[in-house]
C-alpha cells in the first residue's frame, strides 16, 4: 500500500525522528523541510504531498507567511499548525488562514497522528461512522414504522429520518442513502394509512387528542405569544418543510434562541388557498366559505384565492378577544423584501406583525417551469441545498437580524410542505377539474380508488361542495396525477418536481418555531 505523503517543516528536524519513525509505520511518508521557504517550493513542486506539519517559529519567513503562500498555491491542502507560543493572536492568524489543526509543543506522536487523521480521514471516518451507526437504527425504524404510531410519534419518527437525510448529505459515501431512501418510501406507504384512518375523526371530534391543525394553530399555539407587552412577529415561509427549516436553523442560531422547536399538521389539501387561509382565518375551508363567502373563490372561480388573508386575520383575533394594532406584508420578490428590510423600524410600533414570504413556493414552481432550477435542485439534498444559499442572501434573513437585534420574539412556520414526485396516478375528469397535481376535485373525476385518498363527501372534511357529486381526491406518497391524453409527455415533464396537495409526510407534518433573541 502506497504511504501517505506528509510534508513537515521544521528547523530542527533532527530532533523529531522517533516521531518521523512513528509515522513512518501508520503509513506516512514525511517529506522534511528546514524552513518556511523551502517548504513552499517542496509544495509548489510536489503535488503528492496531502498535508503540511509547519512549524511557526523557523529562520526566514514565519509559519504564518508560510501558510499564507501554501494556501495560495493549493487552498485545499490541509495545514497543521505547530508552535510553541500560546499567544491568542498567533492562535487567531493561524485560523483565519485556514488551518486544520493547532498544536502547541511539545508534541507526542500519538497527537501528530490523531491530527493527521482528523485533517485526512476525517470524511471517510465521519462516513463510515454515520453509516454504521444508521445501520444499527435501520431496525428500530423499520418496526417503528410498522406498528399503530399516534400523529405524536410519526412528528417524531419523521423528524429522525430527517435527521439521518440531513447526516447523509453531508457524506461522501453515499452507500446508505438507497436504503434510507426506501425506509422513506416505506413511511410514506404507512403515514398515508394512518392519514386515510385518522384524518376525518381529528375534524369531527371522534379523537379526543387530535393534533394541532392549521386551522387550529394560531388558537392554540401562537397566540399565547401576544400576551406580553413587546411587539412579536409570526413570519410565515411559504411551502418550508421541516428540512429546510433544520437547513436554515443553524444560520439564526447565531442570533436567535430556539424556545419552541415543534411540528403541526397542514389540513388537506396541502395547498396554499386552503390551509394558509386556515392558519389566518382558524376556520376550516366550507367554515370560511359559510362565514365570509365574499372571501373565497373555489378552484373552478377566476380570481387570487389567497386575496383576505389579512381581513381572516383580523376577524379571528377579534373572536380571540385580542384588540391589537396589527400589520400584513406579503412579500412575492426580492424588491419587495428588501423594501421590507429598509423599512422594519416602521412595523414596530404594531403588536403583531405579520410577514408572509413567498420564496419557498416560488422555488418549488420554478423546478417545475424553468430547466435551469431544474438542474439545481434536481434531487432532495440539491433541493435542501439551493434553500440554504437562497435564505443566507435572502432580504428575509437581513430582516431576522435585525429584529434579533432590536430583541424582537419571532415565530416562524408554514402552511404546507411539498413531495418529490416519480409515479403517475391516470385520473379521468371534466374541464373543470383542477389543475394541482397532487389533488383534484369535481364531479365525474375517474380514478384507481387503491391509489388515493378519497373524500366521497366533502363536508366530511370541512371543504367546500360546488356540485352535489363533488368529490375530493388526493394523491399518496409520491405520486402525481396524469391525464391518459398525451400521458408519457406529461409524466416526463413532472416526474421528479417538487409538489403540494396530497398525502406524504413532507407535505403534513410541517414546523412550528418561536425564537428569542440572544
Amino acid at each position: 500500500m502506497e504511504k501517505i505523503k506528509i510534508l513537515w517543516a521544521d528547523d530542527e528536524i533532527a530532533l523529531l525522528k522517533p516521531h518521523i519513525l512513528f509515522l513512518d509505520g501508520k503509513g506516512y511518508e514525511i517529506v522534511p523541510a528546514l524552513s518556511g521557504d523551502e517548504a513552499v517550493d517542496i509544495v509548489t513542486e510536489d503535488k503528492n504531498i496531502s498535508a503540511v506539519l509547519l512549524d511557526e517559529n523557523m529562520p526566514g519567513i514565519s509559519g504564518l507567511e508560510a501558510l499564507l503562500k501554501i494556501k495560495k498555491i493549493n487552498n485545499d491542502l490541509p495545514v497543521i499548525m505547530i508552535t510553541k507560543s500560546e499567544e491568542e493572536h498567533i492562535m487567531d492568524d493561524a485560523i483565519g488562514g485556514k488551518i486544520a489543526d493547532y498544536l502547541i509543543k511539545p508534541v507526542n506522536p500519538n497527537q501528530i497522528l490523531l491530527s493527521l487523521k482528523k485533517a485526512l480521514d476525517n470524511k471517510r471516518l465521519v462516513s463510515e461512522k454515520t453509516n454504521t451507526d444508521y445501520r444499527k437504527e435501520f431496525g428500530q425504524i423499520g418496526m417503528s414504522i410498522n406498528e399503530k404510531l399516534d400523529w405524536k410519534e410519526w412528528a417524531d419518527l419523521y423528524k429522525k429520518i430527517i435527521y439521518w437525510e440531513l447526516e447523509m448529505d453531508k457524506l461522501q459515501d453515499k452507500s446508505m442513502y438507497d436504503v434510507l431512501k426506501m425506509q422513506k418510501s416505506d413511511a410514506n406507504n404507512q403515514f398515508f394509512k394512518f392519514i386515510e384512518k385518522s384524518y376525518i375523526n381529528w375534524l369531527n371530534g371522534k379523537d379526543p387528542n387530535p393534533p394541532v391543525m392549521s386551522h387550529t394553530l394560531f388558537k392554540n399555539k401562537f397566540v399565547q405569544e401576544l400576551s406580553g407587552s413587546e411587539p412579536v412577529f409570526f413570519i410565515l415561509i411559504d411551502n418550508l418543510r421541516f428540512d429546510q427549516w433544520k437547513i436554515i436553523q443553524p444560520m439564526l442560531l447565531e442570533y436567535y434562541k430556539i424556545e419552541t422547536e415543534e411540528s403541526y399538521y397542514s389540513i388537506l389539501p396541502t395547498a396554499t388557498q386552503y390551509a394558509r387561509n386556515a392558519i389566518f382565518s382558524g376556520l376550516m375551508p366550507s367554515e370560511i366559505e359559510k362565514r365570509f363567502p365574499d372571501m373565497w373563490l373555489n378552484d373552478e372561480e377566476e380570481g387570487g384565492k389567497n386575496l383576505h388573508e389579512e381581513a381572516l386575520m383580523q376577524a379571528q383575533l377579534k373572536r380571540l378577544g385580542k384588540d391589537i394594532k396589527m400589520s400584513y406584508t406579503k412579500i412575492t420578490n426580492f424588491n419587495a423584501g428588501k423594501k421590507l428590510s429598509d423599512n422594519i423600524n416602521n412595523l414596530l410600533q404594531n403588536k403583531l406583525n405579520i410577514i408572509v414570504y413567498n420564496f419557498v413556493d416560488m422555488l418549488s414552481h420554478a423546478r417545475t417551469e424553468m430547466e435551469v432550477i431544474r438542474e439545481l435542485a434536481e434531487n432532495e439534498p440539491a433541493y435542501r441545498g439551493i434553500t440554504r444559499s437562497w435564505f443566507e442572501h435572502s432580504p428575509l434573513f437581513d430582516i431576522i437580524k435585525q429584529l434579533a437585534a432590536k430583541k424582537i420574539k419571532i415565530a416562524i412556520t408554514t402552511d404546507h410542505g411539498t413531495v418529490h414526485v416519480k409515479e403517475p396516478t391516470k385520473i379521468l375528469g371534466d374541464k373543470n377539474v383542477n389543475t394541482n397535481l397532487r389533488y383534484k376535485q369535481g364531479k365525474a373525476l375517474e380514478y384507481n380508488p387503491k391509489e388515493v385518498f378519497e373524500i366521497k363527501n366533502p363536508s366530511d372534511a370541512f371543504l367546500p361542495k360546488q356540485h352535489p357529486s363533488t368529490r375530493f381526491v388526493f394523491a399518496r406518497e409520491d405520486r402525481f396525477f396524469a391525464y391518459p391524453n398525451n400521458f408519457n409527455h406529461y409524466v416526463n415533464y413532472y416526474k421528479n418536481t417538487f409538489q403540494h396537495g396530497g398525502v406524504s409526510l413532507e407535505e403534513i407534518i410541517i414546523p412550528y418555531i418561536v425564537l428569542s433573541s440572544k
